[in-house]
């Protein structure tokens, strides 16, 4: 069996996968929200913190959506089949709505407890901050658009630095929209979100819920339709996907759906080695760092070896250092001569300098010059 096929997610893991993100992302933002005093700071970070962190560990295996409007705003910008949108979405509010129970139930742990109003839940009018409805649904629907342009272009496949920084800029984007929002709707961005902790906060607040599903729904559709129009396609679209259900490519490999924005299995993925965006290049191991230069014929002598690379040192990430030569033999150019030890004498042609002494006809071990006896 090839690894493709091994590495492919199946349908129970990627139900988990979304399951437990949002879980994560619910129980941690609402509880920060509750349990802070409603901190903006504390509660907005800590939104983004969960889906920076979820994204890095289930993002393989589902994509990390964690939320119904960015399963949409996928669905429509052609990078997950809408066979999938029931699965991931039934994922979601599961996940959501348990979080929202154990969120309930921790709260009773405080006598007089009263968890209406008291659920970190999203609101508007008078049962909020007195913020008009079509404001509230006008601030929704652009701050998901917002965060949907982001996610569809930070995992474009043409992006760079979509693997490695992908998970990181969308829950920074996440944390921005908190900071804004979160004294006029409580932000919600997210229906899943506002579900699971709203059906527990008393009637008024499940009133409202309509806004923050329509909006939320509305500001990813938008964001879905016109990426493509306005920043192009980095890949084929997948089949099955915005508005032409039996279009796309058919026999597009996606593994766990949104992986394909995060680049999984592609040059630069995670575990792709060398492929760490600021990486230096990486030589073969063993292979010496450049050609060592060889002596100038044309003169007789040696040009300057480069220099010796000592090792440890960050000239070749992770190689050993280039072996030293091994030491001249007497006779050849530079090495020292022995003692007492005379060098064979070659015949030479006529005009041709001997070995070891520029220009001179014969040479000894002390360097001076023979005399010889005319015959």
């Amino acid at each position: 069996m090839s690894d493709t096929v091994e590495d492919t997610p199946t349908t129970g893991q990627k139900f988990t996968a979304e399951a437990l993100g949002t879980f994560v992302l619910v129980f941690f933002g609402c509880g920060a929200a509750v349990y802070s005093g409603g901190d903006l700071v504390a509660t907005g970070l800590t939104f983004g913190l969960t889906v920076v962190v979820m994204a890095y560990a289930v993002g393989r295996v589902s994509g990390g959506h964690f939320n119904p409007a960015v399963t949409l705003g996928a669905v429509l910008g052609g990078r997950l089949p809408w066979s999938q949108v029931g699965l991931y979405m039934a994922a979601q509010l599961l996940g959501a709505l348990l979080a929202g129970a154990v969120l309930f139930g921790l709260g009773h742990g405080f006598d007089g407890f009263v968890a209406e109003g008291n659920m970190g839940q999203n609101f508007f009018g008078d049962q909020g901050s007195g913020f008009a409805w079509w404001a509230a649904l006008l601030l929704e629907v652009v701050m998901t658009a917002v965060f949907l342009w982001v996610i569809l272009a930070v995992t474009d496949a043409r992006n760079d630095v979509n693997v490695a920084l992908g998970p990181l800029a969308i829950g920074l984007t996440l944390s921005m929209l908190h900071f804004l929002a979160i004294p006029l709707t409580g932000t919600s961005v997210n229906p899943a979100r506002s579900i699971g902790v709203g059906v527990f906060a008393g009637t008024d607040a499940i009133i409202q819920l309509w806004l923050f599903v329509l909006a939320p729904l509305l500001g990813a559709a938008i964001a879905g339709l016109t990426y493509p129009v306005l920043f192009g396609q980095g890949s084929e679209p997948v089949a099955g996907s915005g508005l032409n259900f039996g279009g796309g490519k058919k026999d597009q490999y996606v593994p766990g759906n949104y992986e394909a924005q995060w680049n999984q299995g592609q040059p630069g993925s995670w575990g792709q080695p060398g492929a760490a965006w600021g990486a230096p290049p990486q030589q073969q191991w063993g292979q010496p760092g450049g050609p060592q230069q060889q002596p100038d014929p044309a003169y007789g002598a040696p040009q300057a070896a480069p220099p010796q690379q000592q090792p440890g040192q960050p000239g070749q990430w992770g190689q050993p250092a280039p072996q030293q030569q091994p030491p001249a033999q007497p006779g050849q150019w530079g090495a020292p001569q022995q003692p007492g030890q005379q060098r064979q004498q070659q015949p030479q042609q006529p005009g041709q300098s001997a070995p070891g002494h520029w220009g001179n006809p014969e040479g000894d071990d002390d360097g001076r010059t023979q005399v010889r006896r005319p015959d």
